[in-house]
């Protein structure tokens, strides 16, 4: 069944990727209609409100073209982001596309070492927790993914600060370090915000192969495994590990879309220059083009990672690609 075309790898490749087209143009026609969301007329409220003078008026509304219609000002924009422009700031002067070009690798190092600290932690619990359901060890596990799942990533970090940088010194609390000026100032500086970051999407994981693991384990075809004489771990590392952690590739890719974004608090509590801090003071400025810029490159880069995941899954796991 697998074989056929309907099954194949390529022709799911291309579902997803038809899906994928589709579901980014939905949230470009989203993120463009953020313009609408201001009361009133968008060049009045951007240009100062009450305050706003003629001259700042037209100006904004020829800067953002707002003489034409929806759809007009629409694909004008989408032309532009296709190409990589996504306007100018309104308030900085400069391209948006360029700020976030300088500021995005910064989010993607909090993403990614978060997500490795996830999986560093929520990995390994899972498997000792699912091999020993209903022992110490799995209620251990257990409690502890449900309390970690309950604590804000906020909170944590705030509470991380006050532990190992202030209290104990440890630690910097602030301030960031590119990996080419000194990669252990840049380890030091960014280990706080990981293990922030990081520690809820570990329970979510060590949950998620907790499951999986007892899940497989319970199957006819592992009885049959351990009734032929096989070793324990013959059967766990060689059969149920394969079977098991194939659902938590899909699990620990929505975790990265997710800390992705939730790297925007963090990066704020630890003052480094990533999206964070820019979205933040484009909210603050109402300069519409940073803030359609970067939801934007977020939720495409969302979408893109689940789309890696979904091939991933497919490759594994046949029968999904049905």
């Amino acid at each position: 069944m697998a074989s056929s075309s309907g099954g194949s790898l390529p022709a799911f490749v291309a579902r997803r990727l038809l899906i994928t087209v589709l579901l980014l143009l939905l949230i470009s026609l989203a993120v463009f209609s953020l313009i609408l969301i201001l009361p009133g007329d968008p060049a009045v409220a951007l240009a100062g409100g009450a305050k706003a003078t003629p001259a700042e008026i037209a100006k904004i509304t020829r800067q953002l073209h707002l003489n034409q219609g929806f759809f007009a000002q629409y694909w004008r924009w989408l032309q532009g982001a296709l190409h990589g422009n996504l306007g100018n700031s309104l308030f900085q002067s400069q391209p948006v596309s360029s700020g976030i070009a300088a500021r995005f690798p910064v989010t993607f190092q909090v993403a990614a070492g978060g997500m490795v600290v996830a999986m560093l932690l929520g990995v390994p619990s899972g498997i000792l927790s699912g091999v020993r359901q209903g022992t110490l060890r799995d209620r251990t596990v257990t409690t502890g993914s449900s309390l970690a799942v309950s604590i804000p990533d906020f909170w944590l970090a705030i509470l991380l600060v006050i532990v190992f940088a202030v209290k104990l010194n440890w630690l910097p609390a602030l301030g960031y370090t590119s990996f080419g000026q000194s990669p252990v100032e840049w380890f030091k500086d960014l280990l706080l915000p990981w293990v922030a970051l990081g520690l809820g999407g570990a329970a979510v994981v060590a949950r998620q192969v907790r499951g999986a693991l007892i899940d497989t384990l319970d199957q006819d075809y592992m009885r049959t495994a351990v009734a032929k004489g096989l070793s324990p771990r013959t059967v766990i590392g060689k059969h149920a590990l394969k079977n098991a952690l194939s659902p938590a590739v899909t699990v620990i890719g929505i975790q990265f879309g997710y800390l992705l974004g939730g790297t925007l608090i963090i990066e704020q509590i630890f003052s480094l220059p990533g999206l964070g801090t820019y979205i933040l003071q484009a909210i603050n400025d109402k300069d519409i083009p940073e803030i359609q810029g970067v939801v934007l490159v977020v939720a495409t880069a969302f979408v893109l990672i689940n789309l890696v995941v979904d091939v991933i899954y497919g490759y594994l796991n046949p029968k999904v690609r049905l």
